[in-house]
């Protein structure tokens, strides 16, 4: 009888201490502060008629012109080996369903996605000529597979990546985008407006990176104070309910 009160009682303490766990999400805006460079644009030199039909621009760096909003920063929780984590269960379905990248005028879109190991990364092709998606990863097996018209390829990783993979398309060489595979759900890309947000993160102090194509974004100012980030590192709190970092004012000089 007494091995049976053990039992339940135990049982009733874990049960207990899954539900206590409490959750917050983060979010923000990446604004560059200075003057937004002008935008290249590409010279179409293959498939002309196709890949010619809409101006293509350079897209390593995207501001827009009129809130300075900084595209394509990733922001990803950055765990370390004795970090312990578990997902909140939202995201147990979200892992099953692929990543999409298309290409689409000539072009990647979007031009940065991350997703999970295990997670499947699905690349299109919605142009009426071929296209190939060298996808340059170094923890898992490099791929360079032709896609043809109107059609599509899968990869499924099984490693996490250290930085994201670069992807290129050989047959039209200005195409360029990024892929970041991540051992868990936590990261966002800054939408077209500068705006990110990851939710459902456990409460908590937290180290989180951030990434662009440039390179790791190791300074910025926040709420009026410079903040340094060495190798984009940063550690937040991460409160129950909203955290809302605000604007995060980023000089031209760190995107180049």
């Amino acid at each position: 009888m007494q091995k049976i009160l053990l039992t339940v009682t135990l049982s009733l303490m874990l049960v207990s201490g899954a539900s206590a766990q409490k959750w917050g999400t983060i979010k923000g805006r990446f604004v560059l502060d200075g003057d937004a460079p002008s935008a290249s644009k590409i010279t179409v030199t293959k498939d002309v008629a196709v890949c010619g039909a809409n101006p293509l621009f350079e897209e390593t760096l995207v501001v827009n012109e009129e809130n300075k909003g900084i595209r394509d920063i990733m922001v990803y929780l950055n765990l370390g080996r004795n970090d312990k984590l578990k997902a909140h269960p939202d995201y147990e379905e979200a892992v099953k369903k692929p990543v999409v990248m298309d290409n689409v005028g000539c072009r990647f879109e979007p031009h940065v996605v991350i997703l999970q190991v295990g997670q499947t990364l699905e690349i299109g092709n919605k142009d009426p000529i071929a296209h190939n998606a060298k996808v340059d990863t170094s923890s898992n097996p490099p791929i360079n597979p032709i896609i043809q018209a109107n059609s599509k390829v899968e990869q499924v990783y099984k490693k996490a990546e250290r930085r994201p993979a670069n992807v290129s398309c050989s047959i039209h060489p200005w195409m360029t985008g990024r892929v970041m595979i991540l051992e868990h759900p936590y990261s966002a890309v800054s939408d077209a407006d500068g705006n990110f947000e990851i939710k459902n993160l456990p409460v908590g102090k937290w180290e989180f990176q951030f990434y662009h194509e440039t390179g790791y974004v190791e300074e910025a100012n926040m709420d009026g104070k410079k903040v340094s980030m060495k190798r984009g590192r940063l550690e937040l709190e991460v409160k129950e309910g909203e955290t809302d970092l605000g604007e995060l004012l980023v000089k031209p000089a760190e995107l180049k």
